[in-house]
Parts: C-alpha cells; sequence; structure tokens
C-alpha cells in the first residue's frame, strides 16, 4: 500500500475537543464518536472531493433510497496505540478491498483506493489522542457506504455517500457466552448477500437472536438455509470449533463472510503449529464430538471482539456444555497472539501491521 495519496483531500478541523469529556474507562460499545468524520460524495458519475470535517449530524431527503431499499455497507476495523505513541492499523487493506465487494453486490460504485486511504490514515491522524495505549484499548473505525439519491423508485441510486466515522473502544463481549443453533432461521442463502458487509444482513439477524436471548442465550449460531445441518456463523461473527486438538471452521462462501480477524487466526494457527481444517461442518458431529468429550472449544471472531469464547450451546432443546480449559486453551493462545501483533507487542511477521504516520 502506498503513502502517496492525490485526493486533494479537504481538512475543516473542530474548533474545539470534546475528548475531555468521555470517560474512556467506561465506554459503551459503539456509542462515543471522536471529533471528526470523513465524507465523500458520489455525484454525476463520479467521486466528490472527499473531505474531514467536525463530527455531525446530517440531513438526508426522506426518500433518499437508503431508507427504502437497503444500498448500505460497511467495514469494521479498528486503529491501536503501542506505548511508545505510534499508531497502527491491522491488515486494512483486507477491509478496503472488501468494502468495495460489497458495493460491487450492492450495485453501489466502487470508492478509489487512494482516497479511502489517505482519508482513514489523515482521519485517524486528526483525532490519534482518542487512540489509548494498552491491551484492550482501541479505536474502532467504522467506513460505511449509503445511497442518498433522493427518488423511491425500485432502482439503483444515482448517488451515494461514503463515510468514515471514529468510535473509541474497549473489550466488545466480556466473558464467555451461551449460544442457541438455528433450526429454523438463516443468516443467509446461496447466491445471497451473505459474504457482503451489508447493513440489511445485520437488520435481519436481530429478531430470531432476540428469540435466543428470551430463552438465556446471547448470540444464535447459524446454519445453513437449505438443511439447517451445517454449521456456518456465529452471531455476527465467524465460528471455530476445536475438536481434540484440531481447529476446524467453515470455508467462506457466497453465505459466509470473509472475515479479516478469520482469515488472520487461520495464519497464526498455521504459523504456531495447530492443526486446523476449512471445511464444512455438521451439527450433528458438534453435537457428538460433545457427547464424547471430544469438543474441546467452541469461538466466535470478529474485529469487535477478536475472540469471544463460547461455554454451552443448545440443540434440539438440549443444552451441552463445555468443558473449562484453564490453560492454553486455543482462543485465548490465538487471541493473545493476535492482540500482540496488533498493538505492536510482537514481531508481524505476516507484515498486518500497518503504521500511521
Amino acid at each position: 500500500m502506498s503513502n502517496n495519496y492525490t485526493s486533494n483531500l479537504h481538512i475543516e478541523k473542530a474548533k474545539t475537543s470534546k475528548i475531555n469529556t468521555v470517560d474512556f474507562d467506561n465506554l459503551t460499545f459503539g456509542r462515543t464518536f471522536t471529533d471528526h468524520m470523513f465524507i465523500c460524495d458520489f455525484v454525476d458519475g463520479k467521486w466528490q472531493q472527499p473531505k474531514i470535517m467536525p463530527y455531525q449530524a446530517m440531513t438526508m431527503d426522506p426518500s433518499a433510497r437508503v431508507f427504502h431499499y437497503g444500498q448500505a455497507v460497511f467495514e469494521g476495523m479498528k486503529a491501536y496505540k503501542d506505548d511508545k505513541g505510534d499508531v497502527f492499523l491491522f491488515r486494512p487493506d483486507q477491509n478496503f478491498k472488501r468494502i468495495n465487494k460489497s458495493c460491487a453486490r450492492l450495485a453501489m460504485p466502487e470508492f478509489p483506493e487512494n482516497y479511502f486511504f489517505e482519508g482513514l490514515t489523515t482521519l485517524v491522524n486528526l483525532d490519534r489522542d482518542w487512540v489509548k495505549p494498552g491491551m484492550g484499548n482501541s479505536l474502532y473505525l467504522r467506513p460505511f457506504a449509503i445511497a442518498i439519491d433522493s427518488a423511491i423508485a425500485a432502482a439503483p441510486s444515482d448517488s451515494y455517500r461514503f463515510m468514515i466515522i471514529c468510535s473509541p473502544a474497549k473489550a466488545y463481549y466480556k466473558g464467555t457466552v451461551k449460544v442457541l443453533i438455528a433450526e429454523e432461521f438463516s443468516r443467509s442463502a446461496n447466491g445471497g448477500v451473505g459474504f457482503a458487509k451489508a447493513a440489511g444482513n445485520y437488520a435481519a439477524q436481530f429478531y430470531p437472536t432476540s428469540l435466543a436471548q428470551k430463552k438465556g442465550y446471547q448470540q444464535v449460531i447459524w446454519t445453513d438455509a437449505d438443511t439447517h445441518t451445517f454449521l456456518e456463523e456465529a452471531g455476527t461473527m465467524n465460528v471455530f470449533f476445536r475438536i481434540n486438538d484440531t481447529l476446524i471452521t467453515a470455508p467462506i462462501s457466497d453465505r459466509i463472510l470473509d472475515g479479516v480477524t478469520r482469515k488472520s487466526l487461520i495464519q497464526l494457527a498455521e504459523d504456531n503449529d495447530i492443526p486446523i481444517e476449512v471445511r464444512q461442518i455438521k451439527v450433528s458431529e458438534i453435537v457428538e464430538a460433545s457427547k464424547n468429550g471430544t469438543l474441546q472449544e467452541i469461538f466466535g471472531a470478529g474485529t469487535a471482539a477478536v475472540i469471544s469464547p463460547i461455554e454451552g450451546f443448545e440443540y434440539k432443546d438440549t443444552y451441552y456444555n463445555l468443558p473449562q480449559i484453564e490453560d492454553h486453551s486455543y482462543s485465548s493462545i490465538l487471541k493473545n497472539k493476535m492482540m500482540s501483533i496488533q498493538h505492536n507487542l510482537s514481531e508481524d511477521k505476516n507484515e498486518w501491521r500497518y503504521e500511521v504516520k
């Protein structure tokens, strides 16, 4: 990735900062935002001058197509600060590629690479005081694109808005979670938009997740739409299973998101001689492994949580507890290795860190 940018970025700095009003020890995820935001509109067939301006509300016409036809995609990524005050992104090239893949699937224009990286790095630099050092601390970055054309005709929009907003974050999930394996609802289907980070994918999860929560579960493990026999994702995360000493995760497809954390954990497992298989996993295999004592771990993996251990699951009205592994669980080993790379505490032999200068 080049640091040579030519987008003619316009910058309007906030007159005052609200950082001193924020309690960084008691953050609620996604509720607090930094002083600035990035914005760029697509009008008359081309992207206009990108801008950074003070974080503020924006006015939109009630007929904006995003409200009616759901043309909206987003990404989730983080910035980290080491003890020397240097700030790093983690594999931002993967987020850039994926948001454009999502845009293409929803008939939205792809965003220029130079606009993306200059906007992202300049924004993080402006608000770098919001990036706090220390393991678990980060600045969550939310690039997103929406249709803004004022028309309710059922067709792709003629105009769009690309934005990046930033939110300081601590750990997303604390402790372990209990999950319900889906028997009726599906996250996505063959030929659909499951591989894209489309806003509607997440809205469709809320109802079945709320039903699971009423039963005492925090999340749902999604199964395939055709037969509900294959395990695919956990909540808003990719999911991993450990049977004996082998780690297993489902392959990406047009139903399963190509998670940056997922692919990084696969590489870290290989780097650290942890046996790993990328293949389809049947519910029956996991149930049987739990019954015979070979199922050691299940954990979700994603940007916000990094890794979220699962303590047990329900399937067909039966609850299955997982063993409590006090030491050397794969989830703790891989999470520590991942976070050490992100926070510049260990070698980055795969060259995933991207310094914000």
